[in-house]
Formats: C-alpha cells, sequence, structure tokens
C-alpha cells in the first residue's frame, strides 16, 4: 500500500471517530499520529514535531493566563458589569453579548460562558427576564468571540500554523477583519430581529451552578491576573516591536502569575486541557503527511473536479465554509478544523491562489456551531438551564449562521483576494 492511501486511510478513520466520538478526540488523534509512524509514512521527528510546534506551546500558555483571570474571580467581576448597561431585555442581551463576546476573544470560549453562565441566570431572575432569553445570546457570543484574535480558540491557531508552513505571514488579530464585524452582525441581529427568534419558555428545573465566593480572594490577585492578560495581549500584538514571539510571551506571563502567587502551580497545571494538546499535534502529523504523501492534493483534485474544469475560487470557497459550518454542528469544532484546514490548503494550492480567504472561511466555518445543542460545549451547558429543545438552536441559530456566511463571502475575497 502506497503512503498516500495508507493517509487518506487514516484520513478517514478520523473523520468517522470525530464524528462519532466513542474514542476520546485526543485518543483518535494519538493513534492516528502513531499510526503514520508505524506504516512508515511519517519519520518519529515528523510524528511528534506537532507535539511541540509554537503553536501548541502558545496554546498551553494561554490555558494558564486565562484561568488566573477565573480562578481570581476578576473574570466574573467584569461579567457582572452587564448589569450597569442594561434597562430592558433588548439592552441586557446587547451588553451580554459585547460583554462575552469580547472576552472571547482573548479567554477560553468554553470557560468564559461556564464563569458568565451563573451571573446571567442570577441576573435574568433578579430581573424577571426568562433564563432562555439570555443565555442562548451568551453562548452565541462567545463563539462568535473567539473569531477575534488568533488565541481566540484553538483551532485558530491550526488555521495560523498552516499559513505559516505555508510561508505566509501571520499576525494576532489575523482573523478581525472578519471576525469584529461577524460579532457586530451577531449583535445587531439579536438586537433587531434575533431576539424574536429566542424561546420565551421555563428552564426545565435544573439548578445553577452556585456562583463562586470570591470575596476571599485578594484584590491585588484581580488586579495583577488583569494587568498579566493585558501586557501579555499587547506584547503578542506588537510582537515585531517587542522582539519576542508570542508563544514565549505567554509562557513568561503563565510563569510569572505562578511565580507570584495569583494562582498555584496545581491549578495552572489543571488549566492545560491535554485533549486540545493530543488533538492538536496528532492533527498537525496527520496534516504533515497529507501534505507529503500528496494525499491533501488528490482530496483537493476530486472537489475541484466535481466542480468543473476552472472551478470560480468563490464556488470553493462557499463550498468549503457551508461543509465546515455542516460538519461543525454535529461534532467537536477543533476536531472539525483539524480535518478541514488541510483540505483548504490543498484547494488553494491547487488553484494556485493566495490560502488566506480558503484557510480564514474554514476556521471561522468551524467556528459557526450555533444550530445545534451538541455544536460546541457552551451549547450543551445551557440546554437545561434554559429549558431548551433542539429546534430552539435551528430557530435562532440558523439565521446567524446565514449572517456569518454573508459576512465572509462578502469580506474575504475583498481583503485576501484570491490571485493577488
Amino acid at each position: 500500500m502506497n503512503p498516500s492511501t495508507i493517509t487518506l486511510f487514516f484520513l478517514a478513520f478520523a473523520i468517522v471517530s470525530f464524528v462519532l466520538e466513542k474514542i476520546p478526540l485526543g485518543l483518535t488523534a494519538t493513534i492516528v499520529a502513531i499510526g503514520l509512524n508505524l506504516t512508515g509514512v511519517l519519520d518519529n521527528s515528523a510524528t511528534f514535531a506537532g507535539y511541540i510546534n509554537s503553536n501548541v506551546i502558545l496554546c498551553v500558555g494561554m490555558f494558564v493566563v486565562g484561568q488566573a483571570l477565573f480562578e481570581t474571580g476578576m473574570a466574573n467581576k467584569i461579567g457582572s458589569l452587564v448589569t450597569r448597561f442594561a434597562k430592558t431585555e433588548r439592552m441586557l442581551i446587547v451588553a451580554i453579548m459585547v460583554i462575552v463576546g469580547t472576552m472571547s476573544g482573548f479567554l477560553s470560549n468554553t470557560g468564559t460562558a461556564a464563569v458568565l453562565i451563573p451571573v446571567v441566570c442570577g441576573i435574568a431572575d433578579e430581573s424577571g427576564y426568562s433564563r432562555s432569553r439570555l443565555l442562548m445570546p451568551l453562548v452565541f457570543a462567545a463563539a462568535l468571540g473567539g473569531n477575534i484574535s488568533i488565541i481566540g480558540a484553538p483551532g485558530n491557531l491550526m488555521g495560523v500554523n498552516a499559513l505559516q508552513e505555508m510561508g505566509q505571514t501571520t499576525s494576532f488579530f489575523m482573523y478581525a477583519p472578519v471576525g469584529i464585524p461577524m460579532l457586530l452582525a451577531g449583535i445587531a441581529f439579536f438586537a433587531l430581529f434575533g431576539y424574536k427568534l429566542l424561546p420565551d419558555g421555563t428552564s426545565s428545573g435544573e439548578a445553577v451552578e452556585t456562583q463562586k465566593d470570591y470575596s476571599a480572594v485578594p484584590q491585588w490577585k484581580q488586579i495583577v491576573s488583569l494587568a498579566v492578560l493585558v501586557v501579555v495581549i499587547f506584547a503578542m500584538i506588537f510582537e515585531k516591536q517587542v522582539g519576542v514571539k508570542i508563544h514565549v510571551t505567554a509562557c513568561i506571563g503563565a510563569v510569572i502569575l505562578v511565580l507570584v502567587g495569583v494562582i498555584t502551580e496545581k491549578e495552572a497545571l489543571k488549566s492545560i486541557d491535554l485533549k486540545v494538546v493530543l488533538l492538536f499535534g496528532g492533527s498537525l502529523a496527520l496534516a504533515k503527511a497529507l501534505e507529503i504523501t500528496g494525499a491533501g492534493s488528490l482530496v483537493a483534485d476530486v472537489i475541484v473536479s466535481a466542480l468543473g474544469a476552472n472551478p470560480n475560487p468563490i464556488v470553493l470557497l462557499i463550498v468549503v465554509f457551508v461543509v465546515g459550518c455542516a460538519l461543525t454542528n454535529f461534532m467537536s469544532n477543533t476536531a472539525t478544523t483539524a480535518l478541514m484546514v488541510p483540505i483548504a490548503s490543498s484547494l488553494a494550492q491547487s488553484l494556485g491562489a493566495d490560502p488566506r480567504s480558503m484557510i480564514i472561511a474554514t476556521v471561522i466555518a468551524c467556528s459557526c456551531a450555533y444550530a445545534t445543542p451538541i455544536g460546541m460545549p457552551a451549547n450543551t451547558m445551557v440546554v437545561g438551564l434554559g429549558g431548551y429543545k433542539f429546534n430552539d438552536y435551528v430557530k435562532a441559530g440558523l439565521p446567524l449562521i446565514a449572517v456569518s456566511f454573508v459576512i465572509c463571502i462578502v469580506l474575504l475575497p475583498i481583503l485576501f483576494p484570491f490571485y493577488g
């Protein structure tokens, strides 16, 4: 069996396993990486390079930096600001989406949602507004905000890595020219029309997790956790001027937080999501195999030929976006991104086009998990609290996907032309 066939076999295995999730995602990616090594497709260096990739290190560092904001209660304090701006239900929806979307751009989407869900439930109970009207905009904003920066979601770094491998220049706000308009459009949509699509029901009786009491946390810890995050972000934005690589900056921030006692070593280690690390590392091995064996080009050629001779790049962009959206609503966002990014790279190369539009569209499409309660962890967290049914997500989520789709398809070819 030749290397490209073996690689396609492991790609098929990964797709099926990611969809069914009978095997943990990180374990599936590890099986693929080791399988590619044992069959001789990848040597030892290529097999394990992904696990020590600079973007994996960046991800690990930011897990710790973000966790400090959660552990000290600073994230909770920021989230509570929503009550100061909201006088009506629609104003409350907008305030929640603005704050959650902004925080998600620089912290874990799931972590931000988890911390603010009890806050919003408390606001709903005190104000008399229905939880079901507030929680869905919260989790949608967490996903939308993840497209602001390269650290907004683990999948974002997979796109960054793919472009770096192709010799493309990347930046901290690489996704922002599309991500920020998407977030603003999503907020405007719910403020003007989408609020009518939100269910006005009662919760199923599931009790919200009690808000953690942060009164015993010294204020200096809260201030330092926020200060370190802000400094780290600015150092990443001005990477060239500072002269320190962004993954090193993230590690410095993490070390400082543990060293001065803002969080303990145990809390820091617990914050690192090994599932993401294993998924990232194994997926990069698969991506490398798709590249060096030509299997990625074979997949791209099949897609391109199915669309006829000389297909329009925008048509391919639409296909990539639709497929990514469809998959991500039924499987892990990060896993979907891991599968789709190498294919998007191959598609761009087969057309001889600038790969940025195709890869950014793929990453963003894989974040559009609004239409099902299983599309992302935050969606699942609020099912019981909001008393939601499957169709509630379809009704409110599909129009939001449509809004995101239009923003992407209009802006990407303008911002990143296929042919320079």
